[in-house]
C-alpha cells in the first residue's frame, strides 16, 4: 500500500499503480497522454480534444460541471483526475463513492510542476515526468530572458460574452498576464467577474484587450462590438488554451507568447 497527497494535502491510498483512469480535467488528459498513458485512460470528458483522436478511442462520461455517474462506475476506474476550479466539490465527493480521487490545484507554474511530479509518482512515470519538467523550465528560463526587456501593457482579458466577464485575481489566467508584463486592468476583481460595458464604462487607458477562444468562442466580429468602449486598444483574438491549460502545455506556451508580443510590437494585428 503506497499513500500520495494530492493539490488539497488529502492523502490517496493506492494498492497498485493505477491503470484504469478516468480524467475530468481536458489539460489533465493532454498531460496523461504526453507521459505515455494514453492506453490507461478509460473516461474523458466531451472537452477533452487534445490529442484530437482521444474522444474517438476513449468513453466520454460528460463535461466538467455534469457527469454520468452510471457510465463512470461500470467503467470500473482505478483513479479519478479532478481539479478544484474545473469541477465541483459535488462531483469529487460523488466520485470518491466510487474510487480514489485526485484533485489538483493551480494558480501558478510552481502547481504545474508539482502537479506533473504528482502523476510522475502515481503512474510510476517518473522518467518521463523528468523530461517534460526539464523541457518547461527551460522555456520559462528563455521567455523571461525575453520578456525582461519589454514594456509593460495596461490589458483586459475576457473569457465571455453575455453577460460580459473577464479574468481577474487569484487565477491562473492572471499569473500568466503578469509573467507576459501584461498588467490586468482588472486584478482587482475576484477570480472570473462580470462586468458592464457601457459609454460610461469607456476606458481610454486600456492599451489591449484579449478575446480568448474559451470558454466563449471569440470571433473577429466581437472586436468591433468592443473597439468604442476601449478606443486606444488593439483588440486581439488569443487561443485560449495557451492562457488557461496547465501540464505539458506549458512545453509550448512560451513559444505563443513571443509571438504574440512581438505581433503586438510590430502592429501586427
Amino acid at each position: 500500500m503506497q499513500n500520495f497527497k494530492d493539490q488539497l494535502n488529502r492523502t490517496i491510498y493506492l494498492k497498485e499503480t493505477p491503470t484504469r483512469i478516468i480524467s475530468l480535467v481536458p489539460s489533465q488528459t493532454e498531460l496523461l497522454c504526453d507521459l505515455g498513458l494514453e492506453s490507461y485512460l478509460v473516461g474523458v470528458t466531451k472537452f477533452c480534444v487534445h490529442p484530437h483522436h482521444i474522444k474517438t478511442n476513449v468513453p466520454m462520461v460528460g463535461g466538467t460541471k455534469q457527469i454520468h455517474l452510471d457510465k463512470i462506475t461500470a467503467l470500473q476506474p482505478d483513479i479519478i483526475l479532478c481539479n478544484k476550479e474545473e469541477n465541483t466539490k459535488e462531483i469529487v465527493e460523488v466520485c470518491e463513492s466510487i474510487c480514489n480521487v485526485h484533485v489538483s490545484d493551480i494558480y501558478n507554474i510552481n502547481d504545474s510542476l508539482e502537479l506533473i511530479e504528482q502523476y510522475g509518482y502515481i503512474f510510476n512515470r517518473k522518467k518521463e515526468a523528468s523530461v517534460l519538467l526539464d523541457e518547461i523550465k527551460k522555456e520559462l528560463s528563455g521567455f523571461e530572458e525575453f520578456i525582461q526587456s519589454k514594456p509593460t501593457l495596461k490589458v483586459v482579458y475576457f473569457i465571455w460574452k453575455n453577460p460580459w466577464m473577464i479574468a481577474g485575481n487569484n487565477t491562473f489566467i492572471n499569473y500568466l498576464l503578469k509573467i507576459n508584463k501584461f498588467e490586468n486592468s482588472y486584478s482587482k476583481k475576484e477570480r472570473y467577474s462580470e462586468i458592464e460595458i457601457s459609454k460610461s464604462s469607456t476606458n481610454k487607458n486600456i492599451e489591449v484587450v484579449f478575446l480568448s477562444s474559451e470558454p466563449f468562442p471569440f470571433k473577429e466580429v466581437h472586436k468591433k462590438e468592443l473597439q468604442d468602449f476601449y478606443p486606444n486598444a488593439t483588440i486581439v483574438l488569443v487561443d485560449g488554451e495557451m492562457f488557461s491549460w496547465y501540464g505539458s502545455r506549458l512545453t509550448k506556451v512560451f513559444a505563443y507568447f513571443k509571438t504574440l508580443r512581438l505581433n503586438l510590437q510590430n502592429n501586427e494585428f
